[in-house]
């Protein structure tokens, strides 16, 4: 989805209607476990804009490509008064390791159960060696009051989110 998209994509999985999340939207809110074995709730940063990047799998290539990115960015993204979050599928465990290993410096959220995923419609139905159901590279900003005000969800695990789309909506916010 371009981040521009502002028709509603509309799909039922297990019963439950999911609709693509678009500009304007008030983000849906969640509570996962992080790397540190500690719940962490979207409404935690509520009054400050947060950049979520749902991520695949941890320890492949363009995952630690991503984070590193931010990692070594770190400082613009809190120049641009911005939280950073990434999710992914793997569980706790396995964040807490792929952060100490690559140093990184932003919370890592488990969405073992795909819930928050499946609620921002990133999930792939298949991905490579017969996984199904993982998260698809994703960027999300969302600003003080909890909307939307980009939203970029890639079909390619091999391509990086527009990092510059994402500085200049931050940007904007203020």
């Amino acid at each position: 989805m371009s981040p521009n998209t502002s028709q509603l994509r509309r799909q039922t999985i297990k019963n439950r209607e999911i609709m693509a999340i678009t500009i304007g939207d008030k983000a849906p809110t969640f509570s996962l476990t992080s790397d540190a074995k500690e719940t962490v709730s979207l409404t935690d940063y509520h009054g400050k804009n947060v950049v979520l990047l749902f991520f695949p799998l941890a320890f492949t290539g363009v995952c630690t490509t991503e984070l590193c990115t931010i990692r070594d960015e770190k400082s613009e993204y809190e120049a641009l008064n911005a939280e950073v979050i990434g999710i992914s599928i793997d569980s706790p465990f396995v964040l807490e390791e792929f952060k100490k290993q690559q140093s990184y410096n932003i919370p890592l959220l488990s969405d073992f159960n795909r819930e928050v995923s499946m609620a921002y419609d990133t999930l792939y139905d298949t991905f490579v060696l017969g996984m199904n159901k993982v998260s698809k590279r994703s960027a999300f900003v969302i600003d003080k009051n909890g909307i939307i005000k980009y939203a970029e969800v890639l079909e390619s695990a091999g391509d990086l989110p527009n990092f510059v789309a994402i500085k200049e909506t931050l940007n904007k916010l203020g």
